[in-house]
């Protein structure tokens, strides 16, 4: 530890007397440069910063009361954006060419040059907390000024400059796509119809297929056939029991005046079945006209009864007519039973025509189904976009609504533009200070350096160093009173010529210093 202490110490005094010995080289590298800075530094012009913070609040009440019902775009990205790309060259050439701020430039050249440098100059500076900071360095403070506020409002209109412009171009744009679908929509409306027009009667229901149809109908023929073996069996119990049934009461058991004639009562329960079927179907259903036939015969054997019997109600048949109440319920319940037979005979013999209709196109209805399914996913397809084309101009329209009544986001200017009152850093005291302090230590460093390349020997041990032999004796050197006094004087030139260049920097320091406080 000591030895390295000691081996610093005598690096240390080395270094002295290598500048002391090189004294003369220092001070006038020194010089040079102190001059040189001088005239540089005299020469370099001051700029002055003018700043600015805005804050952007990108929370608005809107923006949740809206929520789904208008497309809402992610309003913090589109102003990091915009900070971004406001310091473009179209914008710095209207800057540029607005006479306020007072830009002279003789030629296009110059003007180009302007920009460039404009743009070098030029910061805007955001954190996460939307907080932006608009800076400009310029020679005048007062432009700096005013182009930092030409700034802040091309910052603050562009948000809903460029919102509106982008409401405005979507709308057009979905408006577009709407003719275009609606175009493609008529044209699939009018395949679609003039399919089914020349496929009538071979398209069937759109919701099912062939087979779906097919099976649907086997289904129902062989539903009503069963159905039409139940009442014929229903029938011919009636006829059983109708044919072991007595059609005449005893004498003493006739029933009176009051009793409702057979055919009375055939009539009201065709006439309650008729009401029931005109319920359920059209006049031109084959239940209904076999039901109205049915009535029709059996008023007309009314009407040939009453006509046999004659005015007064007698005739000579009069004891062939069926007085038993039973006999007539069972002939009734056989008539309605006959007419529920011929209704599904009629049924079922419709259904299977359509059957036999639907299996004789058996070879055409698939290609059929498959042409009218493809048009159907087609005109779905079309469809689909068109409504959800209209829905979306809907929500455009609404979209720009919001933006004529709201801006981008709501820009506050925090800091107002404001100039610094003392230049900017390198300012030419700032150059002053720092040339000063880079002609002493280069007139040091030099010195040293010129010293270690051309070494002068001083002491035995530095001899022996050099000459790896050592050294025999040393001769002492005699100071007279006369080489005193030369060194005295040596000193004194030496002495001046150091106070003459601090005195100097101190002098054109000072006269910097004076010009930024002036300024």
């Amino acid at each position: 530890m000591a030895a390295g202490v000691d081996e610093a110490v005598a690096t240390i005094w080395r270094l002295i007397r290598a500048l002391r010995r090189r004294r003369w080289l220092a001070v006038a590298i020194a010089w040079t440069i102190a001059i040189a800075a001088a005239l540089v530094v005299s020469r370099w012009p001051d700029r002055y910063e003018a700043t600015a913070r805005i804050y952007v609040d990108t929370q608005t009440v809107l923006k949740p009361l809206l929520k789904d019902m208008v497309y809402q775009p992610d309003i913090d990205q589109q102003v990091r954006m915009l900070s971004r790309t406001l310091v473009s060259r179209p914008t710095l050439q209207r800057l540029v060419d607005d006479r306020h701020l007072g830009f002279v430039f003789h030629n296009s050249a110059e003007r180009d040059a302007t920009i460039d440098k404009l743009d070098q100059r030029i910061k805007v500076t955001g954190d996460s907390g939307n907080l932006y900071v608009i800076s400009y360095r310029d020679l005048n403070p007062e432009r700096a000024r005013k182009f930092v506020e030409s700034m802040v409002a091309l910052f603050t209109n562009a948000g809903a400059l460029d919102k509106s412009r982008d409401s405005i171009g979507a709308g057009e744009f979905i408006e577009d796509q709407i003719k275009a679908n609606e175009a493609k929509l008529i044209a699939a409306e009018n395949r679609l119809k003039a399919f089914k027009v020349r496929n009538f009667g071979v398209t069937g229901v759109s919701s099912q297929d062939y087979f779906g149809r097919m099976s649907t109908l086997s289904d129902e023929v062989a539903k009503l056939t069963i159905d039409l073996r139940a009442a014929e069996q229903v029938r011919n119990a009636y006829h059983q029991q109708l044919m072991a049934e007595d059609p005449q009461l005893p004498v003493q058991s006739l029933p009176g005046a009051s009793v409702l004639s057979e055919i009375d009562s055939r009539i009201e329960a065709q006439q309650k079945q008729l009401d029931d079927l005109l319920r359920n179907f059209t006049e031109q259903h084959p239940d209904v006209v076999n039901t109205r036939r049915v009535i029709a015969q059996l008023q007309l054997q009314k009407r040939k009864e009453a006509e046999a019997r004659g005015p007064s109600g007698d005739s000579g048949t009069r004891g062939t007519a069926a007085t038993s109440p039973i006999y007539q319920k069972i002939r009734t319940s056989l008539a309605e039973s006959e007419a529920q037979v011929a209704s599904l005979r009629s049924q079922l013999s419709a259904q299977q025509q359509r059957l036999s209709e639907v299996r004789s196109l058996a070879g055409r209805m698939p290609q059929v189904e498959a042409e009218f399914a493809q048009l159907n996913r087609d005109y779905d397809v079309i469809r689909k976009n068109y409504d959800q084309l209209v829905a979306r101009r809907e929500s455009a329209s609404l979209g720009v609504k919001l933006d004529e009544s709201s801006q981008l986001a709501d820009f506050r200017v925090v800091d107002p533009p404001r100039v610094s009152r003392s230049p900017v850093f390198p300012a030419r005291l700032h150059l002053a200070i720092l040339a000063v302090l880079f002609a002493a230590v280069a007139g040091i460093g030099m010195a040293i350096g010129f010293d270690m390349l051309v070494p002068t020997l001083d002491n035995t041990k530095s001899l022996e160093q050099l000459s790896g032999r050592p050294v025999l004796g040393v001769i002492s050197l005699s100071r007279t009173q006369e080489w005193r006094s030369v060194a005295r004087q040596k000193l004194i030139r030496y002495g001046s010529a150091v106070g003459l260049l601090l005195t100097f920097n101190v002098v054109w320091v000072a006269w910097i210093a004076t010009r930024a406080l002036e300024n």
